[in-house]
């Protein structure tokens, strides 16, 4: 077992038309499936698109950090 830790940070972009807190779930949920060893996130933008006058739908910028592995 290592005592330290490579990490590789990805920028990915997640929306939802319920909610800010809803598109990061998204966002996360799609990146997991292809990339392995999430750790942690850091949202970097919060936007929305409007219809009518009302949200339409969030939209998140998120800079993701995952552990690169040992072969």
């Amino acid at each position: 077992m290592s005592d330290h830790h490579v990490y590789k940070k990805v920028e990915i972009v997640g929306s939802s038309r319920k909610s800010i807190e809803n598109a990061i779930e998204n966002a996360l949920e799609e990146c997991s499936k292809s990339i392995r060893n999430l750790e942690w996130f850091e949202v970097l933008e919060t936007r929305g698109h409007i219809e009518d006058g009302r949200v339409g739908h969030y939209q998140v910028v998120l800079k993701v950090g995952f552990r690169i592995m040992n072969s």
